[in-house]
């Protein structure tokens, strides 16, 4: 069977804020090119550029399409197998076809060793077969996560277009590796993508793993980025690093939303605290790897008493960021906050215990997923765009 070659076009990309032309393709970015320049750290650079929520659009009556690639996977070194990168399609919210491909180059990183050398490897090909009914299908195709993906070609046996807009809400999210994704099996069982999928929302999932650290590039990128809805979670990483105290926290917490005001004065932000993390719910950080067990396990490296004297704990960020939400509510009626707990607490922690002691596993990806559409995306965000008109 012969495939026809079909033009890759800004139009049938979703969820990136920038595309770089390469002379191959195209290279969906989640930070624009003046932002990536001040990425401090070789490990940003490597996860902010990988594809959390990043999907082409689709409008087609194929029933092939392939899609060739040069993709980036984080690794310990260039030689150690790798599971394969999962591709998958989605049609009105439901996984119809995956396609597993073997993994390209590696960004070869470890913390002892936070170089982020390229191991160049081969272009691979995601192929989806059995898809057509004869008549056009609205698809979109998810790239994964954990890889950064170069779009180099797209073929089908039949016509395929850019999805019109559906004027469905935009939704910016931006988070940790928790909204990342880190732990999931596939981008769409990611919890932000659980939520997208299941309120039928356009996401943007600006979650950088390990960075979100109320970086003021980040906040000019959520300033710029087009959104109806803008969410952030606030909390771990800070912790995680123990890189902030009290005393910065604060002015910080207010700077990073009033960046964001200045491109959205009257669009509805959600201040999402973190999710249950018992190392540091009450101690400080940093989150450090338990020197007395084999497998990953984070126990915190902190003490109560540190927090004290103005370290961060993660109950000392949520009653924070409460405090800060209420005081800017007489200004800002479309500012809320949600406590992060409601999406996974001490009880939920008992009942699915986190498996390395702070990253949800798949099953708590998509219960907090689930939570957050309810609560937010399908419940809450009608009162909040009311509340804006």
């Amino acid at each position: 069977m012969t495939l026809q070659r079909i033009a890759i076009t800004p139009a049938m990309v979703r969820g990136a804020v920038e595309l770089e032309e390469t002379g191959r393709g195209l290279l969906p970015h989640r930070l624009p090119r003046w932002a990536r320049r001040q990425i401090p750290d070789r490990f940003m650079v490597q996860t902010s550029a990988e594809s959390a929520g990043v999907r082409l659009a689709l409008r087609t009556a194929a029933d092939v399409i392939e899609l060739d690639v040069q993709a980036r996977r984080i690794a310990d070194d260039a030689e150690a197998p790798m599971p394969p990168s999962v591709y998958e399609l989605t049609e009105r919210g439901a996984v119809v076809a995956t396609a597993a491909v073997p993994v390209g180059s590696r960004f070869v990183f470890t913390f002892d060793r936070p170089y982020g050398e390229v191991a160049p490897g081969p272009d691979a090909t995601a192929r989806f077969t059995g898809l057509g009914t004869g008549t056009e299908r609205d698809l979109e195709l998810w790239l994964p996560y954990y890889d950064a993906v170069e779009l180099l070609e797209l073929r089908a046996d039949a016509p395929v277009a850019a999805q019109p807009d559906s004027g469905a809400l935009r939704w910016a999210h931006h988070g940790s590796s928790i909204s990342h994704g880190y732990r999931a099996d596939t981008t769409t069982g990611t919890w932000p993508a659980v939520a997208a999928l299941r309120a039928g929302v356009h996401l943007t999932n600006l979650a950088f793993s390990g960075n979100a650290m109320l970086d003021p590039f980040t906040a000019r990128t959520l300033r710029d980025t087009p959104a109806d809805l803008i969410t952030l979670k606030i909390g771990i990483n800070l912790v995680n690093g123990d890189v902030m105290r009290m005393r910065a926290f604060r002015p910080a917490v207010d700077g990073f939303l009033d960046t964001i005001r200045e491109g959205h004065p009257a669009t509805p932000i959600v201040l999402v605290s973190p999710i249950w993390c018992a190392p540091v719910e009450t101690a400080a950080g940093p989150t450090i790897q338990d020197p007395d067990r084999a497998e990953e396990w984070s126990i915190a490296g902190g003490t109560e008493a540190d927090v004290l004297t103005g370290h961060l704990s993660l109950q000392a960020i949520r009653t924070e960021l409460a405090a800060i939400v209420d005081r800017r509510q007489d200004d800002d009626h479309r500012l809320h906050y949600l406590d992060g707990l409601s999406l996974y607490g001490e009880q939920d922690a008992a009942a699915t215990p986190l498996p390395d002691n702070l990253h949800p596993g798949p099953d708590v990806q998509r219960l907090i997923g689930e939570r957050f559409a309810d609560r937010v995306l399908i419940e809450f965000t009608p009162e909040l765009q009311r509340s804006s008109t």
